[in-house]
């Protein structure tokens, strides 16, 4: 986890940094010591493999938006292909901890939402493939206008993980006392 932590603090400050050398001059900001990313990936379009749990986004956004809840509220972006390799590198890379992620597909009129497990991505032009594990939902066999909300659940302080909703349940209490 530690080492993910600090790609994802160190990726976007050299980012911003090689983006706006003069604005950089005039800001001032404090380095943030711990931040955690929840990263979405869209696509025109998406099938689904039930026999094989394997789903391929097509026509996928070759960049994916990464955000970080308070207190950083940070916000970027990277290319597609610099996330896939989160998979496979680094002892605290998705490969040992696999994300959540919530897959919102329109198959017609009906907005499908999926809780599942996103394992071995793989890359081939426009189209990005998981192997799932469904957790909640139904899959469709097809879909447009996919929008693939990842996230790292169930690691610590992350927002929506049991430490993350206790911080927000005290920070709340001691606010409103």
């Amino acid at each position: 986890m530690t080492t993910r932590r600090l790609l994802f603090v160190a990726a976007p400050a050299f980012a911003a940094s090689l983006t706006s050398r003069h604005a950089s001059a005039a800001l001032t900001t404090k380095p943030v010591a711990h931040a955690d990313f929840l990263f979405v990936q869209s696509a025109k379009s998406m099938h689904f493999d039930k026999a094989a749990s394997k789903l391929t986004l097509d026509g996928v956004s070759s960049v994916t938006t990464f955000f970080a809840d308070r207190p950083a509220r940070i916000a970027g972006n990277m290319r597609t292909a610099d996330f896939v390799p989160f998979w496979s590198e680094g002892k605290n890379s998705f490969l040992s901890d696999p994300p959540n992620a919530d897959i919102s597909i329109l198959e017609g009129a009906t907005l499908h939402q999926i809780v599942a497990v996103l394992r071995d991505p793989i890359l081939q032009g426009e189209n990005l493939s998981y192997t799932v594990k469904l957790l909640n939902g139904d899959m469709p066999a097809t879909g447009a206008d996919v929008s693939v909300f990842i996230d790292i659940i169930g690691m610590p302080l992350t927002p929506l993980s049991f430490a993350g909703a206790r911080r927000r349940a005290f920070r709340r209490a001691f606010m409103y006392r």
